[in-house]
């Protein structure tokens, strides 16, 4: 949220976001916490199982294009 924020944005101005997941077994996890953060926004949504990402400490990757007014 802090580089929406660097951008002069919030999450109500997010129309979509893409997940990307080392592992299906946490799409529900993920996919919960997005319902909760999006629940009233309703972006487009795509969540994607990758084999790794740069860092393997990560899990998880999380990118939003936000629309600024």
């Amino acid at each position: 949220m802090t580089a929406l924020a660097e951008a002069g944005a919030t999450l109500e101005d997010v129309v979509r976001t893409r997940m990307y997941l080392t592992s299906a077994d946490d799409a529900e996890v993920v996919s919960a916490v997005h319902g909760e953060l999006f629940a009233r926004i309703l972006p487009a949504a795509t969540m994607v199982v990758v084999a790794a990402l740069l860092d393997p400490r990560w899990r998880i990757e999380v990118e939003v294009d936000a629309v600024v007014q």
